[in-house]
Order: C-alpha cells, then structure tokens, then sequence
C-alpha cells in the first residue's frame, strides 16, 4: 500500500503564533488547526465560506475579494467562497493544502496584511454556523470492536457479536436530509415500542429511550462512476476532513422495527455534525508513528484522540463531497476537540 502521510510543515510548527491573540493557545481553534465551515456573520444571513481562528471566523469570501490569495490557494479560495464547501472538498489535496498554507501565512504573527484582515474576521459566537456541505448520502458503520458488542448486547444478550463482523464492514443507511449542524434543537420521536419485554403487541407514544453517540465524521470528496470501485490505495485521497458527529436513537423503538431489515424510524429522525471540518493536513502530527513529533499545544491538541466505531454521510460526485461518519471511542477529555459547540 502506498504511504498516503501528509507531511509536515511550518503549519504545524507548535511554536507558530498568531496575530489573532485569542487563537494561541486556544484549546480548539489555534492557528495550527485552521478548519473550513460555513457561516453567516451578523445581520447578513448570506451563508459563505469560513476559518475558526481562535474566538473568531475569517471571512474567506472578503479575504477572496481582496486579492489576498494567488495560484492554487486563489484556486481553492474561489471554489469555497460562496458555500456549500462540496466544491473545494472535491479539488483534492493540493488545492487544500495551498489554501491552508496561504491562510497560516495570513494569519501568523507579523503577517503584512493583519489590518486588512482584522476588517474581516467576525466574533463565533456572534456568527450562525451551517452545514459545511450538501449531504446527498447518510451511511452508518461499525468500527470499533467494543462498541459492536456493547450495543449487539442491547439486543442480542446471547450472542452480541455476529460472525459477520469480523469479514465485512457492517453499516445501514439513514436519513441524509435529517443532518444538521451542532446546535440544533432535537424532537423526541414517536413510534411503535415495547412496553415490557414479554408484550405480545407494542405501545405508539413518544420514546423513553433516546440515546445519541459521539462519533468520528469523515467528509468524503470527489466521486467515482457506478460500478468503478476506489482502489483502497487511493481511499484516503478522498478524505477531505473530519468532525464529531451525534447519531441519535431511539432503542425502544429501534428494537421492535430493526429486525429483520435494519434501523427504519428509530434512528433516522436526527444526526448532529460539527460545523467545523479539520483537514488531514491539520491532523498529520497525530498520524501514527508521529504522535512525538509535536506537542500537545499544536494541531494534535485542537482534534481528536483514540478511533471508535463508525458510519458515513455522503453528498454525490459534482455536488464533491461525502461525509462518512465513525462513531468514536474517544477519552473523555478529547470528545469535544474538533467542534464549538458539540450537538
């Protein structure tokens, strides 16, 4: 297999600073970690591009405007400008990786343009966060050996784990159209359950077991024709970014519907996902092997920790980005990193 690691470089120096004095030594949002979202700054409900820094957003489509950017990061820039973000996603990783070192140039200490970009940046918690992208595609996976059993336990006391498991990946599809960014309220659903475990027929009412899991989201970019499958060689070349994600579920419901086809209402009515998506080049200290290479202070500190379990939001080919989703077994100090506002 060929090794697909991203290198390292001035944007991940631990020591880098930022003119942007709340974005050193941010627990989520330094100048090393730089995610792309989609915002709408005060009084202008426009939606369009954005990057966290520190307590702040940066207007990328004002920054666009200004001439601040050349080449290929003027390139990517002009994709993501006006939101959605599937364009950019699907421009692949130089165009990414030109934009992300052209906005840790802009945004580093003693950067030649900090006045001009002071008039763009706008207060987060002034801001209203979206959805990064158009999500054409919803798919939920196991990825964690732990969790697969815990859960099959809910359901299948005397055999939790099903041979399958071990040869395939499992997973089931959900609702795409009920995504929605951290933040946003949640109904507790109605549906058919049991009220106790020997009850010939169910009860209609709305769910006494509402659950939700905090999971890993992987934004998918680019597509392939029906029927051409991706070379696992080239998987991560499609990997645009990544998020927390909440999988909401209602278990009573979930356990009288999901036999013998799957989850159906139980787990369709609500799936949280950060607004925020860090790039693999933000994450290449914490690839394997590098997990010294830089302390905790630098990207490594504002992401994630241990991997879990796994499922997959997916948007289609020209519309340029999926949205996998793997449930994540993070510590407890980790589970919030990669978001604001966890859902």
């Amino acid at each position: 297999m060929q090794d697909r690691s991203v290198a390292l470089d001035d944007t991940h120096d631990p020591a880098r600073r930022s003119w942007v004095a709340s974005a050193n030594g941010h627990p989520d949002f330094p100048v090393q970690n730089l995610p792309f979202g989609v915002f709408s700054p005060p009084g202008a409900p426009a939606r369009r591009a954005g990057v966290a820094i520190g307590d702040a957003i940066l207007d990328l489509q004002e920054a666009f405007r200004a001439g601040l950017f050349t080449g290929e990061a003027a390139h990517a820039a002009a994709l993501a400008t006006d939101g959605p973000l599937n364009a950019f996603m699907a421009a692949g990783t130089e165009a990414r990786h030109a934009l992300r070192a052209r906005l840790s140039e802009l945004l580093a200490e003693g950067a030649a343009k900090q006045s001009t970009l002071q008039a763009m940046l706008h207060p987060a918690t002034q801001c209203t966060l979206h959805l990064p992208a158009a999500i054409g595609d919803y798919t939920d996976f196991y990825a964690g050996i732990h969790h697969a059993v815990n859960v099959g336990r809910q359901f299948r006391p005397d055999d939790p784990l099903l041979p399958n498991y071990k040869y395939v990946p499992i997973g089931y599809h959900g609702r795409a159209s009920s995504v929605c960014p951290s933040g946003t309220r949640v109904r507790r659903p109605v549906g058919q359950w049991r009220a106790s475990a020997d009850a010939q027929a169910p009860v209609f009412g709305p769910t006494r077991r509402l659950d939700y899991e905090v999971e890993l989201a992987i934004w998918i970019a680019g597509g392939n024709a029906q029927g051409s499958p991706i070379p696992i060689d080239e998987a991560f070349d499609h990997v645009a970014g990544f998020g927390l994600l909440n999988d909401w579920s209602a278990r009573d419901v979930q356990a009288w519907e999901y036999q013998p086809l799957g989850p159906f209402l139980a787990k369709s009515f609500a799936t949280s996902v950060s607004p925020w998506v860090v790039t693999p080049e933000a994450l290449a200290p914490l690839a394997e092997g590098r997990a010294g290479d830089h302390d905790r202070d630098a990207a490594g500190d504002a992401v994630y920790g241990g991997a879990g379990t796994a499922g997959a939001v997916g948007v289609g080919d020209q519309r340029a980005s999926s949205l996998l989703d793997r449930r994540a077994a993070h510590r407890a100090s980790h589970e919030q990193r990669l978001q604001s506002a966890p859902g």
